[in-house]
């Protein structure tokens, strides 16, 4: 992704591709990119945080993000990871509500802050926009409910499979700089130790090797069993 070209023009090609924008015109199309306002964020940098109430629609033109909530004692439990070319806050851009968690940038960020002002206008006057926006969180809803789910009834090790299994591309997930057994532990709800204790066992048994770039699959069907994961 182009770090350097932060014009409203390279803003508004992506916008484009946006399902969630399908049916509108050229001007309605330009006024939001015209409207967004350009930010870059720094490494461990927050975006924003629980509670904070931001009303923009976030547009990730470069890096990686992640969405946490942090308990009492300082335990982090990751809820997503937000990948270049993804939008977010779709909570503060429409609702003007509180944000539920915090948000924070795993490596240097591009963004793109749209206004609730100039996406209300769009809503307002495509009503379909909305319904679209609408089935977009729902999905993220949907993804929320079996992460809580999984955190219940499954255990790490399984946790740990369904990533693997879910982000490998020809069984090889290509390990990105801050992909570290931190943050992984804080994405499965678990602690370093624990996950160190899994991945050992998983490369013992002969299904997964590891290294600094790569985490490769060799077994997919015996890996599946492992993490008790039937079909598909």
């Amino acid at each position: 992704m182009n770090k350097t070209n932060t014009s409203p023009d390279l803003l508004l090609k992506r916008l484009h591709t946006f399902e969630f924008l399908r049916g509108l015109d050229e001007q309605a199309m330009r006024k939001l990119a015209e409207s967004a306002v350009w930010k870059i964020v720094p490494q461990d940098a927050v975006v924003f945080w629980e509670g904070d109430v931001e009303p923009y629609l976030y547009y990730l033109q470069y890096g990686s993000l992640k969405v946490l909530k942090t308990s009492p004692d300082g335990r982090e439990q990751v809820l997503r990871f937000i990948e270049a070319g993804e939008v977010f806050n779709e909570v503060g851009a429409l609702a003007k509500r509180p944000n539920p968690a915090t948000a924070m940038a795993l490596e240097e960020s591009g963004i793109w802050l749209i206004p609730h002002v100039a996406l209300e206008e769009v809503v307002m006057a495509y009503p379909q926009t909305a319904l679209q926006i609408i089935s977009n969180m729902a999905d993220k809803i949907v993804n929320l409910v079996t992460l809580a789910a999984d955190l219940s009834l499954k255990t790490v090790e399984a946790r740990f499979v369904t990533l693997l299994l879910d982000q490998a591309e020809g069984d090889v997930i290509e390990r990105r700089r801050w992909t570290n057994q931190t943050e992984l532990a804080a994405h499965l709800g678990t602690v370093p130790d624990v996950l160190s204790r899994v991945i050992r066992e998983l490369t013992k048994a002969g299904l997964i090797e590891i290294d600094r770039q790569q985490i490769r699959i060799l077994d997919r069907e015996e890996l599946a069993k492992r993490g008790m994961i039937q079909g598909g």
